[in-house]
């Protein structure tokens, strides 16, 4: 009766969207990746953009990952499309050009865990195996009045037992598309549709107001706070310099020279900081021109991410030296950088002076 009541729903309810009318593969994965961490109103079109340029699981594969990077500018996460590209090769030279056609197999793709195997191994080939994400934990939570914290070890194993019990085995990728959809669209996080719902006369989070406390969540999380600095370097021939990053969430992406300090800097602090010769020097002799060192932004700019707050100040600088592998003005838009970067770029003119 449950999953007949959500598929029921979804026949008649469902987003009109590219992704749910393909059964390949390979675009179900590009949707199912770009999904994670995005909604969907920011998702599609970078899904548009990607199955437009690489249409294929080879396409992808024999692109640059500079070019992946750059595509996928502003979605966040690029460890995600680092994986898609690293799988993509992966699958182009291990698995002889054939995607993945089971859960099982599908889980030895790098950055595919147990929910996005799940629907690609449903929708796309039947195996009746239950997908649990953010929206299936709050609707099972919800009509069941599961108290158990949906991030913990007890709660990933009991919400997944429980999903796979419900699941519609003769079209269990029907169904996982159904609950998934009924919990972004009516049983969302904020202000649910109760009064719409065709389950909210057994759901107990409504019959006993408990639906803003479940699901639980272990709080977990510790926000770090970072205090950047970037070097906008302005050389002696009008070029900007670029420098790209070995490690961490934007790893390969690129951003202008970063000092970062455990507190806010004031332009003397900046100048006489250990790591300001490392950046302009370049080997050679400084030519610093202190009266034109200048905070480009009159507050930091705060950049939140899940576990880090950061707070970025952009100071330009003009130096009188030239720089190998420095960038013009006109081609710094082509490089794949951070959001924070990009809004920045998006913001701020560059000029001869």
């Amino acid at each position: 009766m449950f999953a007949k009541t959500l598929t029921d729903w979804y026949g008649e309810n469902k987003r009109d969207l590219p992704f749910r009318k393909t059964k390949e593969p390979y675009k179900v994965w590009i949707s199912e990746i770009i999904l994670q961490q995005t909604r969907v109103q920011q998702g599609l079109s970078y899904y548009l953009k990607f199955i437009e340029k690489y249409p294929t699981v080879s396409d992808l594969a024999n692109a640059e990952e500079e070019a992946v990077l750059k595509l996928w500018q502003g979605l966040g996460y690029y460890s995600r499309a680092r994986n898609l590209h690293f799988s993509a090769k992966y699958i182009r030279d291990e698995l002889n050009g054939s995607f993945p056609t089971n859960y099982k197999d599908l889980l030895k793709l790098k950055g595919v865990g147990d929910y996005t195997a799940s629907a690609i191994a449903s929708i796309c080939f039947d195996e009746p195996t239950a997908v649990v994400d953010g929206n299936v934990y709050r609707v099972l939570a919800r009509f069941f009045g599961i108290s158990t914290a949906i991030n913990s070890t007890k709660g990933i194993k009991d919400f997944k037992e429980l999903a796979q019990s419900l699941l519609d085995k003769s079209d269990p990728g029907t169904y996982n598309q159904a609950i998934m959809e009924f919990g972004a669209i009516v049983c969302k996080p904020q202000n649910p549709v109760c009064i719409e719902c065709k389950l909210s006369e057994r759901c107990y989070a409504y019959s006993n107001r408990k639906i803003e406390v479940l699901p639980v969540k272990e709080k977990k999380i510790k926000i770090r706070h970072r205090y950047f600095n970037y070097l906008v370097i302005h050389s002696a021939k009008n070029e900007l310099l670029l420098e790209r990053r070995s490690e961490g969430i934007w790893k390969n992406l690129y951003q202008f020279p970063l000092i970062e300090s455990d507190k806010q800097l004031s332009e003397k602090a900046l100048l006489a900081h250990a790591a300001i010769e490392k950046h302009l020097a370049n080997n050679e002799e400084v030519h610093l021109l202190n009266e034109e060192v200048h905070l480009l932004n009159e507050e930091p700019i705060v950049h939140k991410l899940t576990h880090q707050h950061i707070y970025a100040n952009f100071w330009s600088i003009r130096s009188a030296s030239t720089y190998k592998g420095a960038v013009p003005f006109e081609e710094i838009h082509q490089y794949p950088v951070p959001k924070l970067i990009e809004n920045f770029l998006n913001e701020y003119t560059f000029t001869e002076q």
